[in-house]
């Protein structure tokens, strides 16, 4: 990966960008085929209903992108519960018309097991498919691990199960599988502060090296979930 390459906070106007990013990252994968088994509507309705998440999380969480807007990584703030997207049922019908029902239905399964306390979702994390594989998922992990680590917060995400190795190396670890109804296997994955760290500020009350390797994926699919 370029040396150079710089990860910036994403601005209002990046919203569009990064949700082209995720649904072109999201494409190839079994889990953008169960989702919309239409491949002449996927890219279109993947973009359309990645970025209502996207727009969501400009509220309620951040985002984070390289300079080229080759990988991004989006995500929410779940210190406590959060709403839904504005409208949401209105606007995932509006998005997936007749995919709508596959969104809800991953919605339900990966929230059931997410972490009730205070914790950051790791929704996203796409890289554009012509620069997977050169260290961006590896730059993006790493620069999201040293954050959070200073605000002493565990870490949530899905992921398919090519990615798993990636979030391994970063700390993170396996829980239970979801298996999607005639469909692929996701992999929920939690990540714990690093305490031996010294970290900023210590949250008392919660218990609680990178490798040039991107994986060939989106990983964090819990974008579309609640």
């Amino acid at each position: 990966m370029d040396a150079d390459l710089r990860i910036r906070a994403a601005r209002w106007a990046d919203r569009d960008p990064v949700a082209a990013l995720i649904a072109a990252a999201l494409q190839p994968t079994p889990l953008a085929a169960w989702l919309v088994p239409d491949p002449a509507a996927r890219r279109r309705v993947l973009t359309d209903v990645a970025a209502i998440w996207v727009e969501h999380a400009m509220f309620y969480g951040d985002t984070h992108l390289t300079d080229d807007m080759s990988a991004a990584t989006v995500g929410f703030h779940r210190y406590r519960p959060i709403p839904p997207p504005a409208n949401y049922r209105s606007r995932l019908l509006g998005a997936a018309g007749p995919h709508a029902h596959r969104f809800e239905q991953l919605d339900t399964m990966l929230a059931e097991p997410r972490p009730t306390e205070p914790h950051y979702h790791l929704a996203f994390l796409a890289v554009e498919p012509d620069a997977q594989r050169c260290g961006r998922a590896t730059a993006m992990l790493t620069h999201h691990r040293s954050r959070l680590d200073r605000i002493d917060l565990p870490s949530w995400t899905d992921t398919t199960t090519d990615a798993q190795p990636l979030y391994t190396r970063h700390g993170y670890t396996s829980r239970p599988a979801i298996v999607l109804p005639d469909g692929p296997v996701l992999q929920p994955m939690r990540r714990n502060p690093d305490r031996r760290l010294d970290t900023w500020p210590s949250n008392l009350a919660r218990p609680a090296a990178p490798r040039r390797d991107d994986s060939r994926s989106i990983s964090g699919t819990t974008s579309m979930s609640r």
